[in-house]
């Protein structure tokens, strides 16, 4: 095939994506109608981009006759690479698994107040963003928590009725030392 023709179909799935997009976002949207809250159709929405760019790109790039055989081990090679590179690779993966289970399942969501019983500790606050590799929480001092999503679904998670109240500061009643002269 010649240069001008492969240049052609590239154009033309290149104009061709908005439309595919709009099309997928309109299934979404007949398929979800008021099922889910906002925030969980924003990252579908996010997640159905992805997907689809990914499948675009692999069709033009067979059409160009690139084989996704080479292109496999490059991508798999460098995500490698960058796992080991940045953080374990467990833990990236167990957290984009634990996206996706919070994805799915629909008992917490962004404005809930929840505390996280770990062990003999527990967090409070109100989440604020639910993202692919962690949860941020907003304590109710103001503090902001950011909670791993393999921990936040492996741990024990109350959803609270209502807002916590803040914490008081302890108050101290003796410093060590001498005792003040009155």
């Amino acid at each position: 095939m010649s240069t001008q023709y492969k240049l052609i179909v590239t154009v033309i799935a290149l104009l061709s994506f908005p439309l595919l997009l709009k099309l997928t976002k309109k299934l979404l949207e007949k398929a979800i109608r008021g099922k889910i809250d906002l925030h969980r159709k924003y990252r579908a929405e996010l997640l159905l981009k992805i997907i689809l760019a990914f499948v675009m790109l692999c069709l033009v790039l067979v059409f160009w006759g690139i084989e996704l055989r080479g292109l496999l081990v490059l991508g798999s090679s460098l995500f490698a690479m960058l796992g080991v590179a940045l953080f374990a690779a467990w833990s990236l993966l167990s957290n984009l698994t634990a996206f996706l289970l919070m994805f799915i399942q629909n008992d917490c969501r962004v404005g809930y107040w929840v505390r996280i019983v770990d062990g003999a500790n527990a967090i409070e606050g109100r989440i604020i963003e639910m993202g692919l590799m962690n949860v941020l929480l907003e304590h109710v001092d103001g503090h902001r928590v950011i909670y791993p999503n393999n921990l936040f679904v492996t741990r024990p998670v109350l959803v609270l009725n209502t807002e916590p109240k803040p914490t008081k500061a302890p108050k101290i009643k003796r410093i060590i030392g001498p005792k003040p002269r009155n």
